[in-house]
């Protein structure tokens, strides 16, 4: 029987050391949680800050509005002269064009640009058809056309297309 009771002594040995054991298991797990927590909260308090941060910044405008100011005028010259054809002859078409900005850095970049634009505008012009160039709603069309060809220069050459507000046809003259 001797050697039951050393194997009870240390079991009862065991089942002292079992709190001990669970206790430190129990702190063990709870700093772990602990912890856990902490972190999750300092991340949850920078992406909120982050997050706040970027709606806060202002965002990058899309275009900007056209300046204030009486308008300024850019004549280009000399007179586009294009042929185009039409059903009976040989047609030709002679524009005075000006442009529209309220922008004298607009003017200034047009003016740069002025040999781009002109190649533009003398495509799309002698591109035309007598009979739609007749009537005044084919001038205006035509006139929308420049408009658009302008600013995809002015837009190409980094400026700010919005800022030419119009293109007028000063003479218009088919023959």
């Amino acid at each position: 029987m001797a050697a039951e009771i050393p194997v009870v002594q240390a079991a009862d040995k065991s089942d002292a050391a079992k709190p001990k054991s669970r206790r430190k298991l129990l702190l063990i797990i709870i700093a772990g949680v602990a912890a856990v927590l902490l972190a999750a909260g300092i991340g949850a308090a920078w992406w909120l800050t982050a997050s706040s941060h970027k709606a806060a910044a202002p965002a990058e405008p899309k275009a900007a509005p056209p300046p204030a100011g009486p308008p300024l005028f850019l004549a280009l010259d000399p007179p586009f002269v294009v042929n185009f054809d039409s059903e009976q002859s040989v047609r030709f078409l002679q524009i005075t064009v000006q442009l529209m900005s309220r922008d004298p850095a607009t003017i200034e970049m047009l003016k740069t640009n002025d040999p781009i634009v002109r190649n533009d505008l003398l495509l799309l012009f002698g591109n035309q058809k007598y009979a739609q160039l007749a009537t005044r709603e084919g001038k205006e069309a035509l006139r929308a056309e420049a408009l658009a060809d302008v600013r995809k220069v002015l837009e190409a050459a980094g400026g700010h297309p919005e800022h030419v507000e119009a293109v007028y046809f000063t003479s218009f003259v088919m023959q």
